[in-house]
């Protein structure tokens, strides 16, 4: 695969990374921290589902380019799995937002 392709593909796979561990990393953060309870690492959601969606952009943008010059190989793994690890983010990102809102709407209803 080109430079190109090849940097779209790894940037895929870092940003999937990165979404994926943003909800863990900031859970776990909480758990250690004095000043922060678990409900503020709801604010880590909206920075995970960015992660995400570069990731499957990237990722697209990678295959695309990468089926355009009808190359063979494992030059498309790194995209394929930074999409797969993206698609991880969104899902950890909206169960983490069902929680909040669960716990929120719990609240609501025990206040009242």
């Amino acid at each position: 695969m080109p430079a190109a392709g090849r940097s779209r593909g790894l940037a895929s796979l870092a940003l999937g990374s990165l979404a994926t561990a943003t909800m863990p990393v900031a859970i776990f953060a909480t758990r250690y921290s004095e000043s922060y309870e678990l409900l503020h690492a709801g604010f880590a959601i909206p920075l995970a589902l960015v992660l995400a969606l570069g990731a499957l952009a990237a990722a697209r943008s990678a295959l695309r380019r990468n089926a355009l010059r009808l190359e063979l190989g494992g030059a498309a793994r790194g995209a394929r799995l930074g999409a797969v690890l993206g698609v991880l983010g969104i899902a950890l990102a909206s169960s983490a937002l069902v929680a909040v809102c669960v716990y929120g709407g719990l609240t609501y209803l025990g206040e009242r």
